[in-house]
């Protein structure tokens, strides 16, 4: 059932904050802090408008990735890498993790610095607060925020940062910079908008305490033999890479996979024609930063480019195309029609439709990589017709 908000209004928006303060100063945070925080804060419907907008379609792996990785961010970071190379390897010392991901993290965030986002964090946080769809958890956030201007890390007017609340050159949340921001440059303040230290510091230690295994690399692209059983490739099924050399895998340039038993997923993150990656323990680390395969995906790929690594050995088809909800629907009614088990039909590409597409795929002679593609739409649309 889709979520309806209630009226709201600036009048009930300042009532709520009224309450909100009182919940705050028994929390521990001063009059002295609240006042200057929540000075000319008001009901912001932008951050209300963001929030609710439900996206009319679902960005392709490559139309993604494409944006991601580009020629500009892998030259910049190229730079940056060589640049801050004694702070990265202090980092790499400290917490285990290589320069190129902080590099890659740092501009997959913002741009290497260049965009932290300009929305008051305060404003937001309290907008989101009052709204009551996930008014707990930034409820939270906020108080975390005041913490934040409570200890003296940085001023009011200077926290801006997504209309979402992450904050910095790496935009944590603001429950995250308490947790994991390091004052590393010891200024006694952890400050994520201006001190690159502190900033490359706070991303090695937030990856370490999420588990970043040292000596450790994310993944790597890979070649799937001839008649492959694409269920495998579901991101999730782990085998060790010997296993998997056994099955056929090679490496994407051709040589033979390590002969090692660390285990691996395997990952499709498009279609039979796209890349296939086996992805390691640090991959899922990544994506506790930003839970998306194509994210981490990305920032994994990025950090290889920054150290001179190649490029995919595959790029997009001519066909490539974004799903929208109504054609998702479309795709639904159709293997339903024709005789899948698809479940519900709503119009998201779940498990329940990638398994019904899978089984088509197999009945009807096509690689069964179980991929909603544009291509998989338009063949249905020619072999299932309406009743």
């Amino acid at each position: 059932m889709a979520y309806e908000p209630p009226p709201q209004s600036e009048a009930d928006f300042q009532a709520w904050l009224k309450s909100f303060k009182q919940v705050a100063r028994q929390e521990g945070i001063s009059q002295t802090t609240l006042d200057s925080a929540f000075k000319n804060v008001h009901l912001n419907e932008r951050v209300l408008e963001l929030d609710r907008r439900q996206p009319e379609f679902t960005r392709t792996f490559w139309q993604y990735f494409n944006r991601a990785v580009t020629d500009w961010r892998i030259e910049t970071g190229r730079k940056l890498y060589e640049k801050y190379q004694p702070q990265l390897q202090d980092v790499t010392r400290q917490y285990g993790v290589p320069g190129r991901f902080i590099i890659a993290l740092w501009g997959m965030e913002t741009n290497f610095g260049g965009y932290t986002g300009t929305t008051p964090i305060i404003e937001s946080l309290a907008t989101l607060s009052y709204d009551k769809r996930r008014s707990e958890f930034f409820q939270k956030e906020l108080l975390a925020a005041l913490t934040i201007l409570e200890q003296g890390h940085v001023q009011p007017e200077q926290m801006k940062g997504s209309w979402a609340g992450a904050i910095g050159q790496c935009q944590f949340m603001p429950s995250n910079y308490l947790k994991y921001a390091v004052d590393a440059d010891d200024s006694g303040r952890r400050d994520l908008w201006n001190s690159l230290t502190d900033v490359f510091y706070s991303m090695g230690n937030f990856l370490d305490i999420l588990g970043w295994q040292r000596e450790e690399n994310w993944g790597r692209e890979v070649t799937l033999p001839e008649g492959f059983d694409y269920s495998l490739a579901d991101g999730t099924t782990q085998r060790t890479l010997q296993a998997w050399q056994k099955l056929g895998l090679t490496l994407a340039d051709g040589r033979p996979l390590p002969d090692v038993d660390m285990p691996a997923a395997l990952l499709l993150p498009y279609d039979y024609r796209g890349p296939a990656f086996l992805v390691f323990h640090n991959f899922n680390v990544i994506k506790r930063w930003n839970h998306s395969d194509s994210y981490a995906l990305a920032v994994g790929h990025l950090a290889d480019r920054i150290v001179g690594r190649p490029a995919l050995t595959k790029t997009a088809p001519k066909d490539d195309q974004s799903l929208t909800r109504a054609q998702i629907i479309e795709l639904q009614e159709r293997l339903a029609m024709s005789g899948e088990d698809i479940g519900k039909i709503d119009g998201i590409a779940g498990s329940q439709t990638r398994k019904a597409l899978r089984n088509f795929q197999l009945k009807n002679g096509l690689p069964a990589d179980g991929y909603p593609s544009f291509r998989m739409l338009t063949i249905l649309q020619k072999t299932v017709k309406e009743r």
